[in-house]
């Protein structure tokens, strides 16, 4: 516990207004791949599994969503683009709102961190480059395997605003689907963060070489979405620091205070605040977010995080290897208004009551993250007072 703090009146477990939603703690279920929605189809496992997470007045934020049939690059993640799809999705929402909780839809294009298999017709994966990432990664197949990265294609000038309007029809869908609002996937080594960053955007056009250019894209798909559903639905993630998936960028800070520039600018202009911005730190590590590899010192990074915090005008989210106690100190100093918790909420459906009361926590099991079981690793982690003597549910598959 963070000396002289004492965990009923820590401020993550104060209530917090995040734009009009009221919100009475500060800890968010963070989005987070998991691979149960077969055939890109919501289903009863992930009813269970948002429900379980949902508080009173808790925040979370769905896994990455697919905005068109382009989008994915995993096995069986949730889509939002078909009316099939929307009617699924409308069964969690009911559900984790019959707790009294808030959940907006992560908006998801993978880019270049696909494969023909998960394309359409076979097709090669879209970006904003034609460079592969490299073999230091790999990526998740259908069966289980992993393989290599093969080369995207770049995007033309001309085809990027039909992209675009994929965001947008995903974010109507969401709000069709009952969803409070959506969180665009600007982050990771993703396609919007394939526009962003100079280690990956190798443009000659608009969309390419001044940090503006870069940007561009970004701005596009949120002006986009604001038209449709309006701003106080809207948040965006993004994480400039960040060389996951060959994501690097040469300036970290200028890139992502040229992003906050845009938003602040872009909420004046509206007269009306985004809900969130969501910034994954640094300590959120490369080759498949272990422990174990850092990008530079503590102090750097909270320097970094600190001076984003400092100069977006709004709420500001925080992810990426928090603990409780980092977590209650980030809030304490106002360096984060809420936090984000993602493998820790994993094996921890009731994380929030394990923080408050300081109670020990179950350990995650990485080898389940992403199959395919809907129970095992998924929705059979024990609340506070099942551990002993209690059977977990047996596989379904």
């Amino acid at each position: 516990m963070v000396d002289g703090d004492d965990p009923i009146t820590s401020p993550l477990f104060g209530p917090y207004k995040m734009g009009k939603f009221h919100l009475s703690h500060r800890v968010v279920l963070a989005p987070m791949t998991r691979c149960r929605a077969l055939n890109e189809l919501p289903n009863q496992a992930l009813v269970e599994y948002y429900t379980q997470r949902s508080t009173p007045g808790g925040f979370l934020i769905t896994e990455g969503t697919l905005v068109s049939p382009t989008a994915p690059g995993f096995p069986h993640c949730p889509g939002i683009y078909t009316d099939e799809q929307v009617e699924a999705w409308k069964k969690v929402v009911k559900a984790v709102h019959s707790k009294g909780a808030i959940i907006f839809c992560q908006l998801w294009h993978v880019g270049r961190a696909s494969h023909p298999v998960y394309q359409p017709g076979g097709g090669t994966p879209i970006s904003s480059t034609s460079k592969p990432i490299s073999k230091a990664w790999r990526i998740l197949m259908p069966d289980g395997s992993h393989n290599n990265y093969l080369p995207p294609r770049a995007l033309t000038t001309s085809e990027i605003p039909a992209v675009v309007e994929d965001y947008r029809r995903a974010a109507v869908n969401a709000t069709r689907a009952g969803f409070d609002g959506i969180e665009l996937h600007g982050a990771h080594g993703y396609l919007i963060d394939q526009f962003l960053k100079d280690g990956i955007n190798d443009r000659l056009d608009e969309y390419g070489g001044s940090i503006a250019n870069r940007c561009r894209f970004l701005m596009q798909v949120i002006n986009a979405v604001i038209s449709a559903i309006g701003a106080e639905r809207v948040a965006v993630r993004i994480s400039p620091a960040i060389d996951h998936l060959d994501a690097s960028e040469s300036d970290p800070l200028a890139l992502g205070l040229a992003v906050v520039e845009r938003l602040n600018k872009l909420q004046q202009k509206l007269g009306s605040q985004l809900t969130y911005l969501h910034v994954t730190q640094p300590r959120y590590v490369a080759r498949g977010q272990t422990e174990a590899r850092r990008q530079g010192s503590e102090e750097e990074e909270a320097r970094l995080m600190r001076t984003l915090k400092n100069a977006y005008q709004g709420t500001f989210i925080c992810s990426g290897g928090f603990t409780r106690e980092l977590a209650m100190q980030a809030v304490e100093d106002g360096d984060a208004d809420l936090v984000s918790f993602g493998r820790l909420f994993i094996s921890n459906p009731d994380l929030v009551h394990r923080f408050k009361i300081n109670a020990p926590l179950n350990r995650y099991v990485r080898a389940t993250f992403y199959t395919q079981d809907p129970v095992v690793g998924y929705t059979d982690y024990p609340f506070l007072g099942q551990e002993q003597g209690i059977d977990k549910p047996a596989s379904r598959l």
